[in-house]
């Protein structure tokens, strides 16, 4: 049996790679993982959650029925799109203006979103909700998974490293600074948002 195939829609490389640490553990075999965006041939897309808006928002334009079903991703087994929850706290505008007009002219969800927290699930939900209308979809479909860390996907990274951090686990799903508090740290804890930094630790959430 050939190795599954997975294309994963991400906000940037530092997310993708706790992505796939998390994928290595849950599937247990190896897999071809490709990341779709951010991608470096199309640079006006960007990252963040920015450039993940404006893939769905290209996405929306080829009219499928649901992500999984797309022809273009006839060949993967599974496509993961990833935002942050917190992206309930920000607005279109932050993105620019013409971003804001393309908002109220395709009627997406209010941004930023009144969502309690705790619990993580409103603000989560909220989050995937403007995924499937960005994509112009009503659900990710078979074949198809919305992956959304509350607040951040660094919670996973302080859960995994448990007291190798001084943070509390309690609470980190709601959490809008994790990321970053974890940048501030004292040299030797702290983690700052880059691909030198985040490699070396996916082997801790992948065993956790």
């Amino acid at each position: 049996m050939s190795e599954p195939r997975i294309a994963l829609v991400a906000e940037g490389p530092t997310d993708a790679i706790i992505i796939e640490a998390a994928l290595v553990a849950l599937l247990a075999k190896p897999f071809v993982l490709t990341v779709l965006q951010p991608e470096a041939t199309l640079p006006a897309m960007g990252s963040g959650w920015g450039g993940v808006l404006k893939w769905c928002d290209a996405f929306a334009l080829r009219g499928a029925a649901a992500l999984s079903t797309d022809p273009l991703f006839a060949h993967f087994d599974l496509l993961i799109v990833h935002m942050d929850a917190d992206v309930t706290g920000f607005r279109y505008a932050d993105l620019g203006a013409a971003i804001a007009a393309r908002a109220t002219e395709r009627a997406w969800p209010e941004l930023p979103c009144a969502c309690p927290c705790p619990p993580a699930s409103p603000c989560a939900d909220a989050a995937r909700a403007c995924l499937l209308a960005w994509a112009g979809v009503a659900s990710a479909g078979p074949g198809a998974v919305l992956c959304v860390p509350s607040m951040a996907v660094e919670s996973w990274i302080v859960a995994a490293r448990g007291r190798a951090l001084p943070n509390p686990v309690a609470g980190l799903e709601c959490d809008r600074d994790l990321s970053t508090r974890l940048a501030q740290l004292p040299k030797g804890l702290r983690l700052k948002k880059s691909v030198r930094d985040y490699r070396p630790i996916a082997a801790d959430v992948t065993r956790a």
